[in-house]
């Protein structure tokens, strides 16, 4: 979730970074601040179920990790996607095998949850931005349509509706996830 802020003049990206963190976080892209939105329910709760999820299949097989909120800094740009998957071999690390604090690159899978009041194309301008930069899939989700946009390199974007089963990283391998089933998350 993002609203922009406005600013007198453009700013470089180190010095968007030297910038004191906002709450919620601020993002940076084009030489724009963006300030993310404050999660509200059906947004909180799709972003932790989605990301359990993910990390149920992807983390005791090492396959792939999904981190909510993660600041990634790329293409002259500093994002923060509702949640950030990446192939477990991209992971950065400290020399101890812990996980760096700074993630200097795209994400391998991008996911973004809508808000009511939030601008779906400043949303799919974040998408397409890491899709440029080396992300191999983009979703956008809306739950007041129960839809999920989907976002690949070199491809028009579709939507899924319903039972329609989604697309993960392939390192996923056979997991499955329908559009139906990420939304019944909501009912709790």
């Amino acid at each position: 979730m993002i609203t922009s802020i406005k600013s007198p003049t453009q700013i470089s990206l180190e010095e968007f970074l030297a910038l004191p963190e906002t709450q919620p976080a601020s993002e940076y892209i084009d030489g724009q601040i963006y300030q993310k939105l404050m999660g509200q329910g059906e947004h909180s709760t799709l972003q932790i179920e989605l990301a359990s999820a993910i990390n149920q299949i992807g983390k005791p097989q090492k396959l792939a990790y999904a981190l909510p909120e993660l600041r990634c800094i790329f293409g002259g740009g500093a994002i923060v996607p509702d949640i950030a998957v990446l192939e477990w071999s991209r992971i950065p690390r400290k020399a101890n095998g812990r996980i760096e604090n700074k993630f200097n690159l795209a994400p391998d899978w991008t996911i973004e949850i809508l808000s009511p009041e939030q601008s779906a194309n400043r949303v799919i301008q974040k998408i397409t931005f890491c899709l440029k930069h080396g992300t191999k899939l983009g979703w956008l989700v809306d739950a007041k349509d129960e839809s999920v946009m989907i976002f690949q390199p070199n491809q028009t974007p579709e939507v899924k509706y319903s039972d329609e089963i989604l697309p993960v990283l392939n390192v996923l391998g056979d997991w499955q996830l329908s559009v139906a089933d990420l939304f019944s998350w909501l009912v709790v």
